[in-house]
């Protein structure tokens, strides 16, 4: 939800309400922006730190979505969640992360939220450190 002045909030300016959004289970969508300038969108799971400000999705290093980012060094991307009417989109600077401390802290973070993952030699997290936040709740 934007403030009063019509702004997007920060993490600072989140409420009870929005913080149960993001822990609930629900699918979301990341967008990334191909080399060629186009907009690649796909379904991901996502989990959000709020004490870091970090939303994190696991993911191949192959993927479409991890060569975007990785390509680019670092990538503004925004990932969005809905549930009927309610809805939040995050926007940030996304960077792919490989050393193993990281992509433990996702695969655990996913298995909190939604299950645990399957075995992934080539997996890596995508690490988004968000700048705002638009939507509903």
């Amino acid at each position: 939800m934007a403030t009063a002045a019509g702004q997007p909030r920060t993490l600072a300016d989140t409420t009870e309400e929005f913080r149960a959004f993001w822990a609930e289970r629900h699918l979301a969508t990341l967008t990334t922006i191909r080399p060629d300038g186009t907009p690649h969108v796909v379904p991901v799971g996502v989990t959000l730190d709020l004490d870091t400000g970090t939303a994190r999705i696991i993911t191949s290093a192959n993927s479409r979505k991890a060569r975007n980012v990785a390509e680019a060094g670092t990538l503004p991307v925004a990932i969005c969640q809905v549930d009927g009417r309610r809805w939040s989109t995050l926007e940030g600077q996304a960077r792919v992360r490989t050393g193993a401390e990281s992509v433990a802290e996702g695969v655990r973070r996913y298995a909190e939220r939604y299950r645990e993952p399957r075995e992934n030699p080539e997996r890596v997290v995508i690490e988004i450190a968000v700048q705002r936040i638009l939507g509903s709740v």
